[in-house]
């Protein structure tokens, strides 16, 4: 994940969840109260008892020990929240150069409970270029993402904050049910919580594109050989193939998920997104969505910007960062139908059957988006609940 480089705050998939304990206001709420309200107060009071936002929002920057709070004060909205198996949360946070493509900045990383209470938090200083880390959730805590080529710097952190190794190895390791894809490419990361090793799934083709892990821990891999005819889905466990499928002729593919029984790939025409490859069996069968409800010729961002998740049952959503989703009718995953959310999301992602998004700014500023914060739904998007903090 990287959080802001240059002028840009590029925000991501959240590898997000709450769980049913989490405070949430509701979405009809007065925007002047909750996440908003939260980022006004701090340890010092409000932005206002301690000079314009511009002025505060500075001083953390600058500040060569920045306190948590007062980085997630000045950040707005999280840049990213990972979940632990036990419904703790890590949620990470950035601040900024404003007007500049250089200098100063902070981070800040905060674990609440499952009841939303804090029970760890830290801050660093850094630049505006430099590479923040990225989680995901993991039975015990939490594994950072690495931010270049390799696995060093690969770490974990538990539930009440404490940072712990893990056991990085180039020898291969054969997927299988409780491993978490850490990294999809570059380097190809598994992360196996019952030792604490991430290592290179086994068996991963040279001109592999994509990559997704189930939670039966099947690996899909997009093999794109440039000696080839056509793409190739190709599905493997513990190192051994099970099956491969080939992407019809006039379509590349593009971005694959998987969970509850569905995997699915993006279909690529020209540099855009067309329609799905879909098998809803485990692979036995496919089929080519081109329609179903979904305006694939509207999706004009490009397939680096495409929302493809699935949810613990199977259904699919699909559609684009900072733009609609649509969500399918059933776990068929023939027909879709258009998403509803309070506001635009900067970042969208799919936790079980329950749907997260963020509102930001897309561009570093002093100045908070409208909604900005962290929203989720646990009924497919019919209602949306804005996250509030205990504690």
């Amino acid at each position: 994940m990287v959080w802001l480089t240059k002028r840009v705050r590029r925000t991501f998939g959240l590898v997000a969840a709450t769980s049913a304990a989490l405070v949430l206001t509701a979405c009809g709420q007065d925007d002047s109260g909750g996440a908003d309200s939260a980022k006004g107060d701090s340890a010092t009071g409000k932005a206002g008892k301690a000079g314009s936002r511009e002025e505060r929002y500075k001083r953390v920057i600058e500040d060569p020990h920045p306190r948590p709070a007062e980085v997630i004060w000045a950040a707005g909205a999280p840049t990213g929240v990972a979940r632990a198996n036990d419904g703790s949360l890590l949620l990470t946070y950035d601040a900024g150069n404003v007007e500049d493509d250089e200098g100063p900045a902070a981070s800040a990383w905060r674990v609440v409970d499952p009841r939303g209470r804090t029970v760890a938090e830290h801050a660093e200083h850094t630049d505006a270029e430099a590479v923040r880390p990225q989680f995901k959730g993991v039975r015990g805590g939490f594994v950072s993402v690495p931010a270049a080529e390799g696995t060093d710097g690969v770490y974990g952190i538990g539930v009440h904050g404490e940072r712990h190794k893990v056991t990085t190895t180039e020898t291969a390791l054969g997927s299988r049910p409780g491993d978490i894809l850490v990294a999809e490419l570059e380097p190809a990361l598994i992360y196996r919580p019952a030792t604490r090793t991430a290592a290179p799934p086994a068996g991963v083709p040279d001109d592999a594109r994509h990559l997704a892990v189930d939670e039966r821990g099947t690996t899909w891999i997009l093999d794109q050989p440039l000696t080839a005819e056509h793409d190739t889905v190709v599905r493997q466990r513990e190192g051994r193939t099970l099956g491969s499928t080939p992407v019809p002729k006039q379509y590349q593919g593009g971005k694959l998920t998987a969970r509850g029984g569905t995997a699915a790939l993006a279909l690529l025409q020209e540099e855009s997104v067309r329609g799905l490859l879909v098998t809803t069996d485990g692979g036995a069968h496919w089929t080519t969505l081109t329609g179903g409800g979904v305006p694939w010729q509207d999706l004009k961002r490009g397939p680096e910007f495409l929302v493809l998740q699935a949810l613990s049952d199977g259904r699919l959503i699909v559609g684009e960062e900072g733009g609609r989703q649509w969500i399918a009718d059933d776990r068929t995953n023939r027909t879709f139908h258009a998403l509803k959310t309070p506001k635009d999301f900067t970042s969208f992602a799919v936790h079980g059957t329950a749907l997260y998004g963020i509102v930001d700014t897309t561009t570093a500023t002093y100045d908070l988006a409208d909604g900005e914060g962290l929203w989720t739904s646990r009924d497919a998007g019919r209602t949306w609940q804005r996250y509030e903090q205990r504690g």
